[in-house]
């Protein structure tokens, strides 16, 4: 072991291939070079956030002005990541590594974070899987005997580590557990940049939970480091960032400028962007959201996001990416199949025809309705980054405008709240990340969603529209309905789901995420 390194996860050899010295060598200097920066950082996050709940609010910055007036461009795309116009998302399982890289997307993002559990055999055995995806070796046979490897042509791959606020608690340097991030990012790059560029691609990440450009200058200089000392050429990593938090949604510019010689392009990360609206502004009664459901990609705030997202990106040179289309076909009901592809093909169309050069898609079945879409649009050019969007105006009352035109809240919104965190939280604490609920696939994204709305309803006092007001002693009550239709607190890992929930939503104090309690129950 390097000195002053620690793993206090089991040691199997299957594990020892991926926590060799050296990469454990290589994840303590990481920790020893940007972990005083990465704290720094979170510290900032908590102050911008006392300050907006002392009654401040949200601006373009003054002080980088100059970056969003200025003319510059990121770097140009390589091949692989030129044409992007459908992603499909997933967890780092070996089953689903496989079928998403055959699904006929043009890009698989591998998932540590949102869509994954952080148990240390699902970060390990994910980290096995795409060392073995990148060299054409993974394989996987299910209990039926079926036989899963990868076709001739694949997507390409892209790694999404943890966001900055997460620890891997399991691996210490001087008793300090390193950052989720460094760790995932680390691993992943230490074992197959090397590979990636002999295979004609490279190391590709999304990244998360951003709040700020500081918070990409720290990855931009994370990025240069690692190809320093492992001898790969500058520039050769690509990074997407995920706008998915309000903050991040007021510097967009800044956080390309950042990653300007790393930086493929932006996300609209729709589901975090929501939570991130209802934990900022979480004491003020205009920001008061009615049922997710009803709070779409037209009302006027998230179109507002979203238009600036791709005219920034535009400007820049950079990929503008749409956002996730989550429904989980029946296999059953054909009519709510018909009900729900119209939709998620609408939302496509709607992105392709305002300017996004790709979209996400969470099952296999939606890659040729998203497709479609952006053929239709498209046609053989890879991308619409010609157009500027130059027509487009947004101002900061246009991000902070939180109206829902028609929003209501609802008892059978109030109750799918519930329903889904409990059913999300039991699956979570059974390492599943990604969830198929109500045909829609959920993931800690979604339930941050529920669990924040309930907390905020709750805290306001919000009435239903039959005007009853949502209450602790309601929420308890509904909690213990759908506990019950789900099969009691004694199933599975229902009853702690139903104690994590009760900690979330009835605190005096918001939790900022629910991975935090989670993750203390985990083994």
């Amino acid at each position: 072991m390097p000195s002053g390194l620690r793993v206090t996860g089991p040691l199997t050899p299957e594990y020892e291939e991926i926590l060799t010295p050296a990469a454990l060598a290589f994840i303590e200097r990481l920790h020893r070079e940007f972990q005083p920066r990465r704290a720094e950082l979170l510290r900032r996050r908590a102050e911008r956030q006392a300050a907006i709940l002392a009654g401040g609010s949200l601006d373009f910055l003054p002080e980088t002005r100059e970056v969003r007036e200025s003319e510059w461009s990121v770097a140009p795309a390589p091949p692989d990541l030129n044409d992007r116009r459908v992603e499909i998302t997933g967890p780092t399982e070996r089953k689903m590594v496989i079928n998403a890289l055959n699904s006929g997307a043009k890009v698989f993002m591998a998932d540590f974070e949102d869509a994954n559990v952080p148990t240390w055999d699902n970060m390990l055995q994910g980290q096995r899987n795409l060392r073995d995806a990148v060299r054409r070796t993974i394989a996987f046979e299910g209990p039926d005997g079926r036989r899963y490897a990868l076709k001739d042509e694949t997507a390409t791959l892209v790694v999404r580590p943890r966001g900055w606020h997460l620890a891997e608690r399991h691996v210490e340097v001087d008793g300090e557990p390193v950052s989720g991030s460094l760790f995932d990012f680390g691993l992943y790059f230490f074992h197959n940049a090397a590979e990636l560029i002999a295979r004609g691609t490279g190391p590709y990440f999304y990244l998360p939970k951003l709040q700020s450009h500081l918070e990409a200058r720290l990855w931009n200089d994370v990025f240069r480091f690692a190809q320093d000392a492992l001898g790969i050429p500058r520039g050769t990593i690509r990074a997407t960032v995920l706008i998915e938090t309000i903050w991040a949604a007021f510097e967009m510019d800044e956080i390309l400028y950042e990653l300007r010689e790393h930086a493929a392009g932006l996300n609209a990360g729709r589901w975090d962007y929501i939570f991130s609206i209802i934990k900022t502004f979480r004491d003020r009664p205009e920001a008061v959201l009615p049922d997710r459901i009803q709070v779409t990609m037209t009302v006027p705030f998230m179109r507002a996001y979203t238009e600036l997202l791709v005219k920034t990106c535009h400007r820049r040179g950079a990929h503008a990416i749409g956002g996730m289309a989550a429904f989980i076909p029946s296999r059953r009901d054909p009519q709510v199949n018909e009900t729900a592809l119209a939709k998620v093909r609408e939302d496509k169309v709607r992105e392709a025809g305002d300017g996004f050069d790709g979209t996400w898609v969470a099952h296999p079945d939606l890659v040729p309705v998203a497709q479609a879409a952006f053929d239709q649009v498209l046609g053989a050019r890879p991308h619409q980054k010609e157009r500027r969007r130059e027509e487009v105006r947004v101002t900061a009352a246009d991000l902070l405008d939180f109206r829902v035109p028609g929003g209501t809240i609802t008892e059978a919104g109030l109750r799918n709240n519930v329903s889904v965190a409990l059913q999300y939280l039991n699956a979570w604490l059974q390492g599943v990340g990604a969830v198929a609920i109500f045909n829609l696939m959920e993931d800690a994204a979604t339930a941050e969603i529920a669990r924040a709305q309930l907390w905020q309803w709750i805290h306001h006092g919000a009435r239903t529209v039959d005007g009853e007001p949502v209450t602790a002693e309601r929420y308890t009550r509904i909690r213990d309905e759908e506990l019950a239709k789900l099969g009691g607190a004694g199933t599975q890992r229902l009853g702690e789901a139903a104690e994590i929930l009760d900690e979330l939503v009835l605190s005096d104090t918001f939790v900022e995420f629910l991975t935090g309690p989670a993750y203390q129950r985990l083994a």
